[in-house]
């Protein structure tokens, strides 16, 4: 339990990360950088080439708790840094062993990740990034408001009950603001969205575009009398004077509580701010077709006549253009975010040497 306390409580502080916020960062690389490997081919089949990712059996030598698991360059992954990994993933979905992945599967799946972590962390060092001291405070500040502790120290002592000391939580975030800063140097600086690409998907797919646009109205519902056609005509012909009656002194909600039969009449005939497609099509498209503040003529759905108001409407066009463009830019963005990141750690990993040993 209290191992599982200490992962979790790193766990929390390391969110934010470049890999998922239960995945540990595993520290600095031991040593300086590789040298620049020569081109051509290995001297010998032992000899691994950048790019490769070899896989062989562990060392029968190695103790358990700290065997070599992988090695990316000259650093190395230790078993129990993978398996902090997986108790951490347990305790934040709150999964036993039973009827979840076994820790074989987990750690198939987790081992790559850390490895994607200690390479950014390499090609933090190799750009020279650095974090200073107040940049760390400041993100371990907010990162500890999720134990709900007062002062920095009320936290050292619940990090120190845990296992924990402050300084392992500092470097680890130290490591987390460093991984962050390499990808913005790398990837998202590197992304743009022109004008031109945003009003190309807004018009390529306005249609979809509108779907998730919002509509304000009001309406007035008058049910007839009977089912035949005489009574259909006399709903029809009340429908006709409210309308007027509006038109003529304005009050919308006043005559809606006093006539309609619908159960919005209560709240003046108000249906609230509507998605498109909630409502019947027939009914939302006789809506959509009117402008802001115009009145409908009556309308005749399988209920009974009514009235429609439109009180407000987004569209593709002045303010809510605007706010779509916007949408669409961060769309772009991430989309290319995304492909780029992906991009620069095939890129890292092509260059590194990496040895699987399980």
């Amino acid at each position: 339990m209290r191992r599982t306390a200490r992962v979790v409580g790193l766990a929390l502080l390391l969110g934010g990360c470049a890999v998922p916020s239960w995945v540990p960062l595993i520290g600095r690389p031991k040593g300086p950088p590789p040298p620049a490997p020569v081109a051509g081919k290995p001297l010998s089949p032992e000899m691994p080439m950048p790019g490769d990712v070899r896989v062989r059996p562990p060392e029968h030598g190695e103790g358990v708790a700290d065997r070599v698991v992988a090695v990316v360059n000259n650093d190395a992954i230790t078993l129990s840094e993978l398996q902090e990994t997986i108790v951490a993933y347990r305790a934040e979905n709150r999964q036993g062993s039973g009827g979840s992945p076994s820790d074989d599967e987990l750690a198939k799946q987790f081992l790559p990740r850390l490895i994607d972590s200690r390479l950014q962390l390499q090609e933090a060092d190799r750009e020279k990034i650095v974090v200073e001291d107040q940049e760390v405070s400041e993100e371990l500040a907010e990162r500890i408001k999720v134990y709900n502790t007062k002062t920095i120290e009320d936290f050292e002592k619940l990090l120190k009950e845990q296992g924990i000391t402050i300084d392992a939580v500092k470097r680890r975030v130290r490591e987390a603001l460093r991984v962050q800063k390499v990808i913005r140097r790398k990837v998202a600086l590197r992304v743009s969205v022109t004008d031109t690409e945003i009003v190309q998907y807004v018009e390529e797919n306005r249609q979809k575009l509108e779907t998730g646009l919002s509509y304000h109205a009001r309406h007035i519902l008058v049910v007839p009398e009977g089912t035949d056609d005489a009574a259909w005509e006399r709903a029809r012909i009340k429908a006709d004077i409210l309308r007027t009656q509006i038109l003529e002194a304005g009050d919308f909600a006043a005559v809606a509580r006093q006539h309609s039969q619908d159960a919005s009449a209560k709240d003046g005939g108000d249906l609230g701010t509507l998605k498109r497609g909630e409502l019947a099509q027939d009914i939302e498209t006789e809506i959509l077709r009117l402008e802001v503040g115009q009145l409908s003529r009556p309308y005749r759905s399988g209920l009974g006549y009514h009235v429609f108001r439109l009180e407000s409407k987004d569209s593709l066009e002045g303010d809510g253009l605007t706010r779509i463009k916007q949408q669409v830019r961060e769309i772009l963005f991430r989309q290319k975010y995304e492909a780029r990141l992906d991009a620069w750690l095939k890129e890292i990993k092509q260059r590194a040497i990496i040895e699987v040993r399980m």
